[in-house]
Parts: structure tokens; sequence; C-alpha cells
């Protein structure tokens, strides 16, 4: 057994060992050997028009199918109305208007108003907990704290978008979610 620890041992890199300008030959290799001291953090991405945002995932309550959305008089153009989830009412947020994705407000009433794959995600907020409505979740993306890139001064408007990562070739605008929801 003694002999197989040592084969081990012998096979896997440590950060202490000398290699020499084997890393500077490779610097792809030299950010991941940085980065295994760092664990990923997962965000929920979904599409809005066509682009792709995330949220941290323990921001997130759950997914739903669109149910029915009930109006509320005189609220804001992004607040789409209330929904019921299980006796809870919660209000539902349109965050194309928000983030002046559209200029007309959608006006949802339930789910013959929107394609098949669009979502309500409950998020949960101090305030308390409320629903943005998505035109389709992606899944769950795991992104390096380190490698997120600062918001770009994008104007008032913009004010929820918390910053940028990249994963496989994709780009994923990160909301802060108290911004999205004001």
């Amino acid at each position: 057994m003694a002999r197989f620890d040592e084969l081990l041992k012998r096979f896997f890199y440590r950060a202490d060992e000398d290699v020499g300008a084997w890393l500077e030959l490779a610097p792809e290799i030299a950010d991941s050997v940085e980065a295994l001291d760092e664990l990923p953090e997962e965000f929920l991405a979904f599409e809005l028009s066509t682009e792709t945002y995330a949220v941290p995932i323990g921001a997130v309550r759950e997914i739903v199918k669109v149910p029915v959305i009930t109006p509320v008089p005189r609220v804001a153009d992004h607040v789409l109305g209330v929904m019921n989830v299980r006796g809870e009412m919660l209000p539902v947020y349109d965050l194309k208007k928000q983030l002046n994705l559209e200029t007309v407000p959608f006006r949802v009433t339930g789910p013959g108003d929107v394609p098949r794959e669009t979502r309500v995600v409950l998020l949960k907020d101090a305030e308390g907990d409320a629903g943005i409505l998505v035109d389709r979740v992606r899944g769950v993306v795991r992104l390096l704290l380190s490698k997120l890139e600062p918001a770009p001064s994008l104007g008032a408007e913009r004010r929820a978008v918390a910053g940028l990562g990249r994963s496989d070739g994709h780009l994923y605008i990160l909301l802060d979610v108290e911004q999205a929801l004001s």
C-alpha cells in the first residue's frame, strides 16, 4: 500500500513543487492552478429578450410556470401584478421594462399570454419575496467570483447590473436582486 501512495504523490502536482518554466509556457494551466483554491459560485441563468442574465442561486426561492397574474392599479410600469403561490400573494415584475430592454410595458394576465418556455422566477428579498418574468430559464452556471468583471457605467436604468461573468464562451449579466426589485 505504501508503494501505491508514493506513486500517487509523484503523479499529482503539488502547489509547493518546483516545475521551472513549465507553468510560464502554459498560462492557462497557471490560471487553473491558482483557481484550485477558489470554489465557483452557482448562479441561475435566464434569458430576457436577447440577453442572458444571472442571479445568485441563494437568492432563488423557486421557479414556476406562469400563473394567473392579477393587475394592480396605480403601480409602477415594471410591476405586472400579483400572483397566488400556494395561498401567498407575491408581486411579479417585468425586468425588461425595468432594464429598458422594452419601452412598452408588457401586460400578462396568465399563461396564455406568453410562450410556453416563459417562467416566473421567485426571488428571496429582505422586503419580501417577489417574482420576475423571464423568457427562458437556461440553468445553473458556476462562476469564479475572482473572474467576475465590474458592471460598466450604463446609466441609472441599469443600476440593477452588479457585474459580468463569463463561462464557456457565454456572457452573463449579473443582477443585484435588491436593485432589480426596487
